[in-house]
C-alpha cells in the first residue's frame, strides 16, 4: 500500500451522530497505553497523524482517518484507564458498542494487546464484544521489541489462551519501533479492501439488472 494522503476527517464524541460512510472501515481498539496511535502512525508512515501521549486515556473520541480516499482507519477510545471515572468509562463503552453495532462498512476490528502481559478483563470484554457483534477480531500483539524473539510465540500463545481465541483468529506480533508486523497488517488490509470493493461492485451490478 502506497500512502498518498491521510487525514483526520471526522471526530465523534459521546453525543455525536456516527457518520454513514460508504468506504470500508478498519477499527483499532485496545487499552489506553497499548500503542494504538503509534500503530496508526506507523502504518501511515507519519509521525503525528494520530497523536501519541505519555498520558494514557488521551483518545476520548472516535477518530476517523481517511486514507487515499479509499478507506478509513477508525481509532476507538482507549479503555481501562484507571484515572477516568466509572461514568466516563461507561459512556466510552456505550460509544464503542454503538459503533460496532451500527457501522455498515466495518470490515475488520483490530484488537491491540501488549505482548508482554496476559490479557486483562477489559481486553477479554472487548474481544467478547467484537465476537458478539459478528466479527472475528484480528489481534495485534504490540511492543514486540520489548521481548526477545524466542519469547514471541510463547507470549502469543498466552494471549490467545487468555482471550479464549480459537485457531481461526489471526494474531500479528507488531513493533512500532522496528516496524515488524507492518507488512503483515497491510497485506491483510489490502486483501479486505479488495474483497469489500468486489462485493460492492456485485451489488451495483445487481441493482442495474
Amino acid at each position: 500500500m502506497v500512502i498518498k494522503n491521510a487525514e483526520l476527517e471526522i471526530v465523534c464524541g459521546v453525543t455525536s451522530t456516527l457518520p454513514k460512510n460508504i468506504l470500508p472501515e478498519f477499527a483499532f481498539s485496545g487499552k489506553s497505553n497499548v500503542g494504538k496511535s503509534s500503530l496508526i502512525n506507523s502504518l501511515m508512515l507519519r509521525k503525528n497523524l494520530a497523536r501519541t501521549s505519555g498520558q494514557p486515556g488521551k483518545t476520548q473520541t472516535i477518530n476517523y482517518y481517511k486514507v487515499n480516499n479509499e478507506f478509513y482507519c477508525v481509532d476507538l477510545p482507549g479503555y481501562g484507564y484507571a484515572k477516568v471515572s466509572k461514568e466516563i468509562k461507561a459512556k466510552w463503552g456505550k460509544m464503542i458498542e454503538k459503533y460496532l453495532r451500527t457501522s455498515k462498512v466495518l470490515t475488520t476490528v483490530f484488537l491491540l494487546v501488549d505482548i508482554r502481559h496476559e490479557p486483562g478483563e477489559n481486553d477479554k470484554t472487548m474481544f467478547e464484544w467484537v465476537v458478539a457483534n459478528g466479527f472475528d477480531p484480528v489481534v495485534i500483539c504490540t511492543k514486540m521489541d520489548k521481548i526477545s524473539r524466542s519469547q514471541v510465540q510463547h507470549q502469543v500463545s498466552v494471549i490467545r489462551k487468555g482471550l479464549g481465541a480459537g485457531k481461526d483468529i489471526t494474531f500479528i506480533p507488531f513493533s512500532a519501533e522496528t516496524k515488524q508486523g507492518r507488512d503483515e497488517i497491510w497485506a491483510l488490509m489490502d486483501e479486505r479492501i479488495a474483497a469489500f470493493n468486489s462485493e460492492a461492485a456485485v451489488v451495483i451490478s445487481e441493482d442495474d439488472l
